[in-house]
């Protein structure tokens, strides 16, 4: 378990992290969402004791990482996938790392095979592909058997048999009672993925619950219906709240309204509807819808526009 409490962290005059507070539980994969400089990677460099809180606590398993006697042991993290002796075999990484906690060869060996790395493990990690290097980053994580896993971007650069393979992974690793932490800004990877979410934007918490209360929670009901009267359904649907989109001759959606309240209006003014489909909205659309005042870069994409210029906005 990790478990934050005021969490704060300032570099001179900007606060990255604003006293957050949050609890990553055991036996489900948490996602960790936030646009660009929204705090993410400085809380989990707190999380693994590479940054010190300039006040508040983070404390995994209880205490604070730079407390445990073994933390390769006890958390496994992927932060930098870079961050490895290019020089070195990825076995040699892996085998000093080992060193450090007295983890035997078998493990290295265990961890090489695990993570598709046994054709070459000899090799310098310099010539290694981006989805190699976050492989090897992947097999550092799991070679202390750790009770917590946290890991930055996992599917980084990994083709398509890579991403299921993480996917799968942290999943397992959950379904064994471990806690695992994980940041990606794949929106539809996270959306099957995940159990859980927490959400922060300028260093703080803005959403922190099971994922599907996240989805229907900020999106907005939408239905699917087909008529063969759509100007006259748009008149007797208007009102405050609603919003009614024509997507397609004689196809709208419908926002405001339940589908229940749709079909009354339709058949109490006798017009044929034949679709109803209630839409669910999307990770993607509830982060955004959540994180829209949270941005710190805002892009902008103008017909004509000078790229360089609308970039700069």
């Amino acid at each position: 378990m990790i478990e934050a409490r005021g969490l704060t962290k300032v570099y001179g005059d900007k606060t990255a992290v604003a006293g957050v507070n949050f609890t990553v539980e055991a036996g489900r994969v948490t996602g960790f969402l936030g646009p660009n400089g929204a705090g993410k990677s400085t809380t989990m460099r707190m999380i693994m004791g590479l940054d010190r809180p300039t006040s508040g606590s983070v404390t995994v398993n209880g205490s604070p990482l730079t407390k445990h006697a073994a933390p390769l042991r006890d958390v496994g993290a992927l932060l930098d996938a870079k961050a490895v002796h290019t020089s070195r075999s990825a076995y040699n990484h892996l085998l000093a790392m080992a060193a450090t906690h007295s983890i035997p060869k078998k493990r290295v060996h265990d961890v090489i095979e695990m993570t598709g790395l046994a054709e070459v493990a000899r090799k310098k990690v310099g010539g290694f592909s981006l989805g190699m290097g976050q492989r090897l980053g992947i097999a550092a994580a799991l070679l202390g058997d750790p009770q917590t896993v946290i890991l930055d971007e996992p599917v980084n650069g990994l083709d398509p048999e890579g991403v299921v393979w993480v996917r799968n992974l942290v999943k397992y690793l959950a379904s064994e009672g471990r806690t695992v932490f994980l940041s990606s800004h794949l929106m539809s990877e996270m959306a099957v993925t995940a159990d859980h979410l927490i959400v922060i934007g300028r260093g703080r918490i803005i959403a922190d619950a099971p994922i599907q209360e996240i989805i229907t929670g900020k999106g907005q009901g939408r239905t699917r219906v087909r008529t063969d009267q759509p100007d006259r359904l748009m008149q007797l649907l208007a009102g405050t709240g609603v919003s009614v989109e024509v997507q397609e001759r004689e196809l709208l959606e419908v926002k405001g309204l339940d589908p229940r309240q749709i079909a009354t209006a339709a058949l109490e003014h006798q017009v044929m509807i034949y679709e109803l489909t209630p839409l669910q909205a999307s990770l993607e659309e509830a982060y955004m819808e959540l994180t829209k005042d949270e941005v710190e870069y805002h892009s902008l994409i103008t017909t004509g526009a000078d790229p360089a210029e609308a970039g700069g906005k």
